[in-house]
């Protein structure tokens, strides 16, 4: 049996919560006890709202935060090997290719980096380059430029083109269109789906978007406070979702024809937004005393 390319078993991850004093009054789970998997060649949808542990999950696949608690396996070994193992085998496009970007860099400096680290001769680096710039859909003499000179979108592309001169078997796309035009957007995440096909990549596509989550991902894990609340096919969890969270984020869902509008689970919505960490530990706090009251009567 095939192992997939990316689990995660029982992961958490907490944060220090501090006053205005700066003082630690407590903390906040970002990541809950989150396990799911990514079979390879496939694409896995992270959806959740701002401040609902997408991002942190990311961070820690990366080694760039390390967890609390739980097991992350990269084809099979865990990511605890070394920082060589996840540069190896997998790469992350970050939301904001402005800021992700060098700009003292050229493009073709940037793009170099991973070369370098890879040992690939100088000597055959300009054509490389040249290649990765080709994969993406820019031309070669994209290489010469600098940031400020591109599109968002470039940019974005110049990125992707940077994480795959690693040739990894994973990419971890950070909500990579949340800073671009809508019609930039489906470009991007067009390219996305021939490199996959291309390459045999894996994508654990990271996202508040549901529209792109729809028609990019295969499988869903709905993220809540931490906590994956819904996950399946595509399919199933957008046409049937089961949890209330995941049906108050589809009905939230912009739509521009009647169609779309009647393919909205029709619940009433809300007013409010996803608790604060001061907030939420004053809310748990508060749930466990009224729980201790009950248990003394």
């Amino acid at each position: 049996m095939t192992r997939p390319m990316l689990e995660i078993i029982d992961l958490s991850k907490s944060f220090p919560v501090r006053n205005a004093f700066g003082h630690i009054s407590g903390t906040v789970k970002a990541v809950n006890h989150v396990s799911f998997s990514v079979e390879r060649g496939r694409v896995y949808g992270l959806a959740g709202e701002s401040g609902s542990g997408k991002s942190t999950i990311a961070r820690m696949i990366m080694g760039l935060s390390k967890p609390d608690s739980g097991t992350i396996l990269l084809d099979g070994q865990a990511v605890t090997a070394g920082r060589s193992l996840r540069a190896a085998k997998a790469q992350m496009v970050f939301q904001n290719p402005g800021s992700s970007l060098n700009p003292r860099r050229t493009v073709g400096q940037s793009i170099a980096v991973p070369l370098a680290a890879r040992s690939l001769p100088r000597s055959r680096r300009d054509h490389r380059i040249a290649e990765l710039l080709e994969m993406v859909q820019l031309p070669a003499s994209f290489a010469q430029r600098y940031p400020h000179e591109l599109s968002g979108g470039q940019k974005q592309r110049v990125a992707i083109a940077r994480a795959l001169a690693a040739e990894p078997k994973l990419l971890v796309l950070d909500e990579p269109t949340s800073a671009l035009d809508v019609s930039v957007q489906a470009r991007v995440i067009d390219l996305l789906v021939d490199l996959g096909r291309q390459l045999d990549l894996t994508f654990l596509f990271i996202s508040h978007d549901l529209s792109l989550m729809r028609n990019f991902a295969e499988t869903v894990g709905v993220l809540y406070l931490g906590e994956i609340v819904e996950t399946g096919p595509t399919a199933n969890v957008f046409d049937d979702p089961q949890h209330d969270y995941t049906q108050l984020l589809i009905a939230s869902v912009p739509v521009i024809s009647a169609e779309e509008e009647a393919m909205r689970p029709f619940i009433p919505l809300i007013d409010g937004e996803i608790p604060t960490a001061e907030k939420l530990i004053a809310l748990r706090a508060s749930n466990g005393k009224e729980t201790n009251e009950v248990e003394k009567s």
